[in-house]
């Protein structure tokens, strides 16, 4: 053991994690999808136009059972609040005294919702924000309507990000163009620590030895396609670990008749799929170990997925289904990490301008627009990412018909590719 360990008092009780209550009706879980990408979603009536609050499986005006979930402003008046000095939930009694309000939105509905410290005292004009408690659910909280406040900002609050300032945060992956601008945004954000993996040491691409001149910047040899590579490397920092950002990946172009052999396919999924694994079966356990750290808890794990995950793009295809492999897996991560309040967030850029992707037509996100995107998002309490034009358009098409957009892509293929 070396010096530097911080061991736990033996005397002392260990915390361990607990979560806000989880339980939602299916309805209700609605507003949780919203949430999810940082969006608040109502129900609003089709026939009769009324906004509701709570979620409902009828209008409360006329009820219709033609209910959607469309995205409001949130603009309302703070008419009242309390503060809550005891609560029979052991998370909440945690964390008394808690400030709470009623919220009359412009939309209709009034609302009860978690007030900032920030907000000034009822009545006042506030924005009600969706955001992800510990446990994956959605919550609103009223924010001043003008003031510039983060959820970061509030004692209370704060719990609800993972806000990497100050945080000590492992890349898998730096020399690739995506993983040095996450390393580069992470340290502009504020963190503390930055461990950085890289393989093959024969390679050096331009700019990776840079990153050593960053002072929160230690490079650590990992490679992901390699058990005990990994598993050593969570012997010496995995206890250290507050947020783990997977950047690894192997992507290379065609599908099936694009190329003879599997060789290629093995080598995507021995990195985006089995690497994956490789690494929450050595990260995780450390990670939901510490989530009950206070200040220096670990909070998060990042997917840099694709887009291609959730549809297959014939002239990327084996890359496509290995990110759908990746994503699968990455769901029960989420599954596994949320008892400890671990917050799994699954990134899915469209096309990243990088060397296999030099025939794929531009728009094109650059590696630090989702550099930008993830750090942004570990601000803020979202768990799916569509950082670019082109993720956002293929999401939006994908849910409204799954088989159009397949069609759609077999017809945007070459005759050649794969």
């Amino acid at each position: 053991m070396t010096g530097d360990v911080r061991r736990k008092n033996p005397i002392l009780k260990t915390r361990q994690p607990t979560l806000p209550p989880a339980l939602r009706s299916r309805v209700a879980l609605g507003m949780t999808a919203g949430a999810a990408v940082g969006r608040l979603d109502l129900q609003q009536c089709d026939q009769c136009g009324t906004v509701q609050y709570p979620a409902r499986e009828v209008c409360r005006n006329c009820l219709s059972g033609q209910l959607v979930w469309r995205p409001q402003d949130g603009l309302g008046t703070l008419l009242s609040e309390t503060v809550s000095r005891a609560s029979m939930e052991l998370y909440f009694r945690e964390r008394l005294p808690w400030r709470i309000g009623l919220v009359q939105l412009a939309a209709g509905p009034s609302v009860v919702a978690y007030v900032h410290a920030a907000c000034p005292a009822a009545p006042a004009e506030v924005r009600v924000e969706v955001a992800l408690d510990r446990a994956g659910m959605a919550v609103l909280v009223a924010m001043p309507r003008d003031a510039a406040a983060t959820l970061a900002e509030d004692p209370h609050l704060h719990d609800m990000t993972c806000d990497p300032t100050h945080r000590k945060i492992l890349v898998t992956d730096g020399k690739s163009d995506v993983g040095q601008a996450m390393v580069r945004a992470l340290a502009a954000a504020g963190a503390s620590q930055l461990w950085v993996g890289h393989a093959e040491p024969w390679k050096q691409p331009p700019g990776f030895a840079a990153l050593a001149d960053l002072p929160q910047v230690t490079l650590v040899p990992l490679d992901v396609t390699d058990g005990q590579s990994v598993t050593e490397l969570a012997g010496v920092i995995g206890g250290k670990v507050d947020i783990v950002v997977n950047t690894a990946d192997h992507h290379r172009t065609y599908g099936i008749a694009g190329r003879r052999g599997v060789e290629t396919a093995q080598a995507e999924m021995d990195v985006n799929y089995f690497g994956l694994l490789r690494l929450a079966q050595s990260f995780g356990p450390a990670l939901r170990g510490r989530a009950a750290d206070g200040a220096a808890g670990a909070v998060a794990w990042v997917n840099i997925l694709s887009i291609f995950a959730i549809a297959n793009f014939p002239p990327h295809g084996t890359y496509s289904a290995a990110q759908a492999a990746a994503l699968s897996l990455a769901q029960c991560l989420r599954a596994e990490m949320r008892p400890a309040g671990i917050r799994v967030i699954n990134v899915f850029p469209g096309p990243v301008d990088e060397a296999w992707n030099q025939l794929v037509l531009p728009p094109k996100i650059a590696p630090k627009g989702l550099a930008d995107a993830v750090v942004k998002a570990l601000k803020a309490t979202v768990e799916d990412v569509y950082p670019d034009p082109v993720a956002r358009d293929w999401l939006e098409r994908w849910r409204a018909d799954p088989k159009t957009l397949e069609r759609e892509l077999m017809a945007a293929s070459p005759s050649s590719a794969g």
